[in-house]
């Protein structure tokens, strides 16, 4: 077996360059992963070998788009399948786990697939808000895009199934979130009412000393909260880190809110929970409501008015 084909998915054109012979294919030996692709059999591909597998079943002009897209620059959110395929022609292909998506006019497109704006739009057309603007602020953070950049192709393009969506999120992006729990935690907090907080500021003593940057920051209630992920307790070294900026904190009057993801699967009573701790440090504002605001977190987002040209003709 070549090594350039191992650990793999390779098409059956590059087997037979490597001396593999269609009969040879026929054995148990190998495993078929889509019509003509196959793997070395018991090679267990992960999210972005499945894409690279794919894409060899595919057209050379089919572009990954969508949330498949954005998996290949690194965000891992939502299930891995289906894939997301662009094409800019009339194309049928019946391929199980694969959504091929035909327009007439491709999107912009870069190495790896359609430009990140552009698979940002493509997912707007069927994620909620919350979902989007996690990813939004998960792209912003690595300058993948800007929002000007995102705005432009939305409004040059506004045939596109998603754009109206992606401008709507526009204002609760927030380039400063590291973080998709990170950006989930903020965006529980402000749409159930409470006030919106800093996102990643640096906290000074009383002699201006750099103490520590705050996840989320409640400056005038000295109130921090912080996304605890699993890496923080089985990182040793970062765990020493947080107990001496937690005992900074502390030194200097604030306090802070550790949430995990079982606190962020019980959003309402999260934002409750954080609600009671800035009343206890003075905040005199209202409880969190949890109406039609909270409700269009969890909806797909009503898209923004864009000066609409001709639809975009299906091929």
């Amino acid at each position: 077996m070549p090594e350039t084909l191992l650990r793999r998915a390779f098409s059956r054109q590059e087997a037979l360059q490597n001396g593999i012979s269609a009969r040879m294919l026929q054995h148990p030996r190998f495993e078929l992963v889509f019509p003509s692709v196959y793997v070395l059999a018991g090679t267990r591909l992960d999210a972005l070998g499945l894409i690279d597998a794919a894409a060899l079943a595919l057209p050379d002009d089919a572009q990954p788009s969508h949330l498949t897209r954005m998996r290949r620059l690194g965000v891992d959110y939502g299930p891995p399948t289906p894939l997301h395929f662009t094409i800019g022609r009339d194309h049928h292909l019946d391929l199980a786990d694969v959504f091929l998506h035909r327009t007439a006019a491709m999107p912009p497109v870069e190495a790896g697939g359609v430009v990140p704006e552009a698979a940002f739009i493509g997912a707007a057309a069927t994620l909620r808000l919350i979902d989007l603007v996690k990813i939004g602020d998960w792209l912003l953070h690595r300058q993948h895009m800007t929002i000007a950049s995102l705005i432009g192709l939305a409004r040059a393009q506004p045939w596109r199934p998603g754009a109206g969506a992606a401008v709507a999120v526009v204002p609760h992006l927030e380039e400063r979130s590291r973080s998709l729990k990170e950006s989930e935690t903020r965006l529980v907090l402000v749409f159930s009412g409470l006030p919106r907080p800093e996102v990643n500021r640096d906290v000074l003593d009383a002699n201006g000393f750099f103490i520590g940057c705050g996840d989320l920051t409640y400056r005038l209630w000295k109130l921090l909260i912080e996304y605890e992920g699993r890496q923080h307790a089985f990182d040793d070294a970062q765990f020493s880190r947080d107990i001496d900026r937690y005992a900074g904190f502390r030194g200097s009057g604030w306090e802070y809110v550790q949430v995990t993801q079982a606190r962020l699967e019980r959003p309402r009573s999260l934002a409750t929970f954080v609600h009671q701790r800035l009343v206890e440090r003075g905040y005199d504002g209202p409880p969190p409501v949890f109406g039609r605001r909270w409700r269009s977190l969890f909806s797909r987002p009503v898209p923004a008015p864009l000066l609409h040209a001709a639809v975009d003709p299906q091929p």
